[in-house]
């Protein structure tokens, strides 16, 4: 398992009954998490201290609990700012598992010595974007939604990083591709974060189980002659990290290297185990 292990802003502190609690910045949350299936004693004082509480509903959904909760707050990894903000179905904005890519692929950006072009497909609030401008890339961003390209800015400019060389692109994902082939452009690294299920912004339907595949064979075509990665990201329970590596070492045999897919997850404080919070496939050379 790849463990985001280097965090001072976040962490989880307890598991138990399906929930979390975790501590985001000055701030705690409590929100329900699938793979806690066990039951231990709720003793960490902060479960009766949070600032937050998001409530799962029997009918699928749920809402938000506040308790001396800003509307929006910001915390630092490394020299990366992220504001977040509650919204609906429980996120805050950032998924801090993914730490873990973000420290392998800088180093690999950092280690090449040259220029590192890197697509981030379905990059949501750009937490990847970011760490790849920080270590010294030029990113190309694309996400179906403006509203979380237009919050990616913010942290952007939060970091410092306003001037980076990022494009930022409100585009449905399959469709930026299918273009950017077309054009012959090619990218170094390929960071992908699909959906279980989404829409993109004139309707067209995503399901992963029907759509990664193909998607990762599209997206291949897009790497350049002398490739430095490709990294897929699942929070789908179907594919494991077996199926990500078939699904990776399938389509990029001809470059060499070498395939891993791992469990990622984040340290529990209380109890010291691991909680796993999907799954990632990388190829490097």
């Amino acid at each position: 398992m790849w463990i985001a292990d280097n965090w001072n802003d976040y962490e989880v502190i307890d598991t138990s009954q399906g929930e979390k609690l975790e501590r985001w910045g000055d701030y705690l949350l409590v929100r329900p998490d699938p793979q806690v299936l066990w039951n231990t004693p709720k003793n960490h004082r902060g479960w009766n201290k949070m600032n937050g509480h998001y409530h799962r509903s029997q009918k699928g959904g749920g809402e938000w609990e506040f308790f001396n909760l800003p509307q929006q707050w910001s915390i630092q990894y490394r020299q990366l700012t992220f504001n977040l903000k509650p919204f609906s179905f429980k996120h805050t904005g950032l998924f801090p598992e993914q730490a873990a890519n973000w420290d392998w692929f800088s180093d690999k950006i950092k280690n090449a010595g040259r220029q590192v072009k890197v697509l981030n497909l379905f990059a949501y609030t750009g937490g990847a974007t970011l760490a790849a401008a920080a270590a010294g890339a030029s990113v190309t961003h694309v996400d179906a939604s403006k509203g979380m390209v237009g919050w990616a800015k913010e942290n952007a400019a939060s970091s410092g990083l306003q001037d980076a060389p990022i494009r930022w692109l409100v585009d449905d994902c399959t469709k930026f591709v299918e273009r950017e082939i077309r054009r012959g452009n090619h990218y170094d690294g390929i960071i992908m974060d699909p959906p279980s299920y989404g829409r993109g912004p004139k309707g067209e339907i995503w399901k992963i189980e029907d759509s990664i595949f193909p998607f990762i064979q599209l997206a291949a075509k897009l790497l350049s002659d002398d490739p430095l990665f490709f990294l897929v990201n699942s929070y789908t329970t179907g594919l494991a990290p077996a199926v990500l590596t078939y699904m990776i070492s399938t389509e990029l045999k001809k470059y060499g290297g070498k395939v891993d897919a791992q469990e990622i997850g984040l340290p529990v404080t209380e109890s010291g185990l691991v909680l796993p919070c999907g799954a990632s496939g990388r190829w490097e050379r």
